[in-house]
């Protein structure tokens, strides 16, 4: 768990793990542009690891916007087959077993452990296999599949936070603003309905499942 004391100066290493070009940004990307804002000499590590082609451009373009305000980065976009997560978890896993002798995380944000979507789904179970003694956050997708739950963390941002990570999700991602999923309404609804959640003082808010947290008094 987050073993460590937290002030403006403390130096957070802080792992991005998506299975697709633009997941990271969607679950947890105003929380990560705030959290650069508070936390100056943070560290992150960004691994997409499905993504090809026009994909591929549009994640390194997007991560290198979220992460300006980062005192290092790194960013990985690899090319696991779309789709085939659970057909190739073998050799996903080999992947996060090498990442883990390089990375050491105060906190980790993934994928939804009961997302329907079965690229999503793997990359929970690896990281949760991965990374034991870690703060892991669960973010959400919102998706066809309908499988948004009851979240039990929440992240209040605001307005400017939420604007930049609308409009450069909306202006990077060109491969996928066509489809009758991703458009400024659904993510703004999403924000909303989590900022109403948890009284957000600025009304939009992101939230995350904790599964697992330990408090030293």
């Amino acid at each position: 768990m987050l073993g460590m004391r937290i002030n403006n100066n403390s130096e957070l290493k802080i792992l991005c793990l998506g299975a697709h070009s633009d997941d990271i940004e969607i679950g947890c990307g105003g929380t990560i542009l705030s959290m650069l804002k508070k936390y100056k000499n943070s560290s992150v590590n960004w691994v997409v690891f499905s993504s090809e082609n026009e994909r591929e451009e549009e994640a390194r373009i997007s991560a290198n916007i979220f992460l300006e305000h980062a005192a290092s980065k790194n960013i990985h976009v690899e090319k696991f087959r779309n789709g085939f997560f659970p057909y190739i978890g073998g050799d996903i896993k080999e992947y996060f077993e090498a990442m883990k002798k390089i990375v050491s995380p105060d906190i980790v944000f993934t994928h939804y452990r009961e997302d329907l979507h079965q690229d999503h789904r793997v990359i929970s179970e690896l990281t949760w296999n991965t990374f034991r003694n870690h703060l892991l956050l669960e973010y959400e997708i919102p998706k066809w599949d309908g499988d948004l739950g009851r979240p039990n963390v929440f992240l209040p941002l605001n307005d400017a936070v939420c604007r930049t990570k609308v409009d450069t999700i909306l202006s990077v991602f060109k491969s996928q603003v066509s489809k009758h999923w991703l458009n400024e309404d659904l993510l703004y609804s999403l924000l909303r309905i989590r900022g109403m959640e948890c009284v957000s003082p600025t009304e939009y808010a992101e939230a995350y499942y904790c599964r697992k947290i330990v408090v030293e008094l």
